[in-house]
């Protein structure tokens, strides 16, 4: 599961990862470049975070 975030939606991301997953997020903050092509799953700001159950994702 991978969630994109911005700033304000950061900590809802992380307990959705820990509800349906049942495990420790992982949170990776993205690079400028990646900010210009995605947007929150919650809003339409730029993504800052990805929170996910696996690694690497940026």
């Amino acid at each position: 599961m991978v969630i994109h975030c911005c700033e304000e939606h950061v900590e809802l991301a992380i307990d959705v990862i820990i509800d349906e997953k049942e495990t420790f997020p992982v949170l990776e903050k993205v690079n400028i470049i990646h900010n210009l092509y995605t947007t929150c799953e919650y809003c339409d700001k730029p993504t800052v975070y990805i929170v996910s159950n696996e690694r690497s994702h940026t």
